[in-house]
């Protein structure tokens, strides 16, 4: 029976991505989202990544970790955008089993990080606003190049677990993967062998990597409003909470949809889980930027200024 799953496993070239099951007159326009949202997420993400490393203003901690968000957006949308719109032209819709792996290696790598990166955000906002005074000595160089490096290399290690536990099951029942990019949970239900081991792996990573995660963000962020509740001043409050909601607002929308599409029944739901994959899969990179860049000061004035250097050499 181990030999007969082996074969079968190894028999396995290509997988079928079926995507957003809607007529054939719709494809044009789903592509054409799919080019917008993709073109928004690469000027968003490269136009944050140059502001942040050309203007010395902006070398601080707060602007280190969202130029590694941006980073992190930037190239994890790339794993899935350009794929899924040529699938919209394509007949076959497939995709090697070697881009497969691939494909959800990159994926995972990408959104842990941004996860851990995420709480690392919240711990330095914790810190600039209930421990001002010590911010530059708490918050040093050092301190955020380990939170950094630590997010990847936790994203990298809980990347090498799902994807080889994952690729490790038995693809004999079907080829077609009910999704637009190869996910863990589709690729689930095409197995043929025991899923245990890879449930339990998924269940664990989940667990080890959100929970840790949303209660940092949440701790850091009761503290704040506390702090930010006794600040006496009109404007000292608001210039607290403008600075906190916009991470914040990322923090919803790319939590909101992982807790969704990993609590949603994909059976019962199918396209809605599609739905929630879109949201953290492209629509949080191209949010992130926009909501960075409208609610922030110092970036809008640094874009500004970027923009006056490129009009002068014109």
């Amino acid at each position: 029976m181990v030999d007969q799953g082996r074969n079968n496993h190894t028999e396995v070239i290509d997988f079928i991505l079926i995507g957003f099951e809607v007529s054939p007159e719709l494809h044009l326009l789903l592509f054409l989202i799919f080019l917008l949202v993709y073109v928004m997420i690469l000027l968003g993400n490269i136009g944050m990544m140059t502001i942040i490393i050309t203007d010395p203003r902006l070398n601080t901690p707060m602007y280190f970790f969202l130029g590694n968000l941006s980073f992190v957006d930037l190239f994890y949308s790339s794993v899935i955008a350009p794929k899924a719109m040529t699938n919209f032209w394509s007949e076959s819709k497939s995709i090697s089993f070697a881009g497969c792996v691939a494909q959800l290696f990159l994926f995972a790598l990408f959104i842990v990080t941004e996860g851990f990166l995420l709480a690392a955000m919240a711990y330095d906002r914790f810190i600039a606003i209930c421990n001002p005074l010590l911010y530059s000595v708490q918050m040093s160089a050092r301190l955020c190049t380990q939170l950094v490096a630590g997010s990847y290399f936790f994203g990298c290690v809980s990347s090498v677990l799902l994807t080889s536990t994952t690729f490790n099951l038995s693809f004999c029942a079907s080829r077609a993967i009910d999704n637009f990019y190869c996910d863990s949970r589709p690729l689930q239900r095409l197995s043929c062998s025991d899923p245990f081991v890879q449930k339990m792996v998924t269940f664990t990573l989940s667990t080890i990597i959100i929970l840790p995660t949303i209660i940092v963000i949440i701790v850091s962020y009761m503290y704040i409003v506390s702090t930010v509740l006794k600040i006496r001043s009109t404007e000292g409050r608001k210039k607290a909470f403008s600075t906190c909601s916009s991470h914040l607002g990322v923090v919803s929308v790319l939590y909101g949809a992982v807790i969704f599409m990993y609590l949603t029944p994909a059976d019962r739901f199918p396209e809605l889980s599609k739905v929630a994959s879109l949201c953290y899969s492209l629509v949080t990179p191209m949010l992130n930027p926009l909501i960075y860049s409208l609610r922030n000061k110092d970036v809008k004035e640094a874009l500004k200024k970027l923009l006056g250097k490129k009009n002068g050499i014109l």
